[in-house]
C-alpha cells in the first residue's frame, strides 16, 4: 500500500523506496511531466538517454519515463535487464508512421537504383527499423554522423522529413528522405509565432530541428533538445521563444531562474505542444510499474543484436 500523506499518495517516497528495493535506475526524458523529473535518477534528451542506458551497469531494473521507442533502446542496450515503460501506450508519430514492412520495401526500392545507399534513421522509430539500418542518429548528433559518410553515398534517411530538410541544409548534402513528421512540432504556428514575436520584440527564438521549415526560418538558435537547454542557459537574452515540447521549460527554469521563457503556441486554441505520447506518463504510473515491474519491454535476441549494432556505431561516433 502506498503510503498517505496529508490526504494524498506520497509517491515520491515510495518511488524512491522501490527504486532501492528494486535495485532500479529511473530514466526520464525532459518532455515528461516536471513531477516525474523531480525524482528521476538521470533526465536528458534521446541521445543523453541512450548513452546513459548504455552506462547502467550497476541496477537489475530500468524504468524508462519516455515513449515506446526509447525503452526499447535501453533493452536493447541491456539484454539483461527488466526495462519497464510506466505506459506502454506512449508511442510515436514517427515510429508509428514508418512501419518496418513499408520501411524495407522503400529501402529495396532505393537500392535497386543504388546498391550501397546507406541509411540512416532518427532514434525515434521502432526496433525493427532501427535493425534496417546501418545508422541512427538523435537532433544531437545526425549532422556529425552525416557528415562521416562518404560523400558519394546516397542516404536514405528516415522518418522526420523536418530534420531530414534541416540536414540538408546545414551539410549541402541531398537526401532520399522518408515523409514522416513529428505530430508535436509540426503543430507549431507561424502566424502566431509572428504575433508572438511582434509582442516581445527583444525575446529571441529557439527551436527543434524537427518543426517545419518556415518556423525554423524565424529561430535565432536550432538546436536538440539539450542545445536549447543549454542556449537558454548560456544566452545573454532575458526573454525567450521556445518551440519544442513544452516540458523543457521545467529544466530550463530551473537553470534559468532570471530568464523569461514563452512557449511556443500550435495553431490550434489546445495543449498541442504538449505530447500527448510523453503524457501518458504519470507518477502514479511510474509508481506502479516499479511495484509491479510491468509492463516490460520485450524483444527476442536476434532483433536486439540487429538493432544495437547501429545503435552503437552512434555512439561510437557521439
Amino acid at each position: 500500500m502506498v503510503a498517505a500523506t496529508s490526504g494524498t499518495y506520497d509517491l515520491e517516497s515510495e518511488i524512491e523506496r522501490l527504486k532501492k528495493e528494486r535495485n532500479a535506475v529511473l530514466l526520464a526524458h525532459y518532455y515528461q511531466e516536471s513531477e516525474i523529473q523531480d525524482v528521476a535518477d538521470f533526465i536528458g534528451d534521446s541521445l543523453q538517454l541512450s548513452q546513459a542506458a548504455a552506462k547502467t551497469r550497476a541496477s537489475d531494473v530500468i524504468c524508462f519515463a519516455g515513449v515506446h521507442f526509447m525503452a526499447e533502446t535501453a533493452k536493447i542496450l541491456n539484454p539483461e535487464k527488466i526495462v519497464v515503460i510506466p505506459d506502454l501506450e506512449a508511442g510515436c508519430s514517427l515510429a508509428d508512421g514508418c512501419p518496418a514492412d513499408r520501411f524495407e520495401a522503400w529501402i529495396a526500392k532505393h537500392r535497386a537504383k543504388s546498391p550501397t545507399a546507406v541509411v540512416v534513421s532518427y532514434i525515434n522509430c521502432t526496433a525493427e527499423v532501427k535493425a534496417l539500418s546501418d545508422y541512427i542518429v538523435t537532433s544531437s548528433n545526425a549532422e556529425k554522423i552525416v557528415r562521416s559518410i562518404p560523400e558519394d553515398a546516397t542516404i536514405l534517411f528516415a522518418p522526420d522529413k523536418n530534420l531530414g530538410a534541416y540536414l540538408e541544409k546545414k551539410t549541402g548534402r541531398k537526401m532520399v528522405l522518408w515523409q514522416g513528421t513529428c505530430v508535436v512540432h509540426e503543430t507549431f504556428s507561424l502566424r502566431k509565432l509572428i504575433g508572438l514575436k511582434e509582442r516581445h520584440s527583444a525575446a529571441l527564438v529557439i527551436a527543434h530541428p524537427e518543426c517545419e521549415e518556415p518556423v525554423l526560418a524565424m529561430a535565432d538558435f536550432i538546436g536538440s533538445t539539450t542545445a536549447l537547454l543549454k542556449y537558454a542557459v548560456s544566452s545573454p537574452a532575458k526573454e525567450l521563444i521556445v518551440v519544442t515540447e513544452s516540458g523543457i521549460l521545467h529544466q530550463m527554469q530551473k537553470a534559468a531562474p532570471d530568464k523569461t521563457l514563452i512557449a511556443a503556441p500550435p495553431e490550434a486554441n489546445c495543449a498541442c505542444n504538449e505530447c500527448p505520447f510523453m503524457r501518458k506518463n504519470t507518477l502514479e504510473k511510474v509508481y506502479l510499474s516499479l511495484r509491479d515491474l510491468k509492463p516490460r519491454i520485450e524483444l527476442s535476441p536476434d532483433l536486439m543484436a540487429r538493432a544495437r549494432r547501429p545503435i552503437e556505431r552512434m555512439l561510437a561516433l557521439s
